[in-house]
């Protein structure tokens, strides 16, 4: 009769430990993400158990319509960002037996983006978009659906400068993506 309790015990401590999700962030994630307004080729490497580096490539887009003349104007330029985030609820999400596999969780993040003025993607010939940089402390969430799938969303606000006009000002980012991870 021991045995067998003994047995049960190690069973159930086993299925446990299968079970249990890791707590912190993955060693490294890859993926393609797309949302409204661009498409990102993104990396994430882990610094610490809560602290990732997010690393982009990809295309920022844009779209106007004017009205008045009936034109619809659209632009992708290149962009390259990188972004050292702090995942807080891995824990509590983990207690409550919530996925946290590719870095499931709410961020804090320090978003640095360049926007080079190498080339741009448009209906327009006349579209100029000027060497630019962006710091932007935001807050956001995400979350993986099955296996590869996720979604993200993010705001912040921070500070933006354009080198060719010698112009800086404020700058937001409100984000909505959905994702493939590899």
């Amino acid at each position: 009769m021991k045995f067998k309790i003994a047995m049960i015990a190690i069973i159930l401590l086993m299925a446990s430990k299968i079970s249990a999700q890791n707590s912190s962030v993955e060693k490294s994630i890859y993926g393609i993400q797309t949302g409204i307004l661009g498409i990102w080729f993104h990396s994430e490497i882990r610094l610490s158990n809560e602290i990732a580096l997010r690393s982009e490539l990809g295309f920022d887009g844009g779209y106007r319509y004017s009205d008045l003349f009936g034109i619809n104007t659209y632009v992708l330029a290149p962009v390259i960002t990188a972004e050292p985030r702090w995942y807080y609820n891995f824990e509590r999400r983990n207690r409550k037996g919530k996925n946290t596999s590719k870095n499931s969780a709410n961020f804090i993040g320090l978003k640095v983006s360049f926007n080079p003025d190498w080339f741009t993607i448009s209906n327009d010939d006349n579209i100029i978009v000027s060497n630019q940089i962006v710091f932007i402390p935001k807050w956001g969430l995400k979350r993986t659906l099955g296996d590869h799938f996720t979604y993200e969303t993010g705001i912040g606000f921070g500070y933006g400068y354009q080198f060719d006009d010698d112009y800086g000002g404020v700058a937001a980012d409100l984000h909505l993506r959905i994702g493939y991870t590899f």
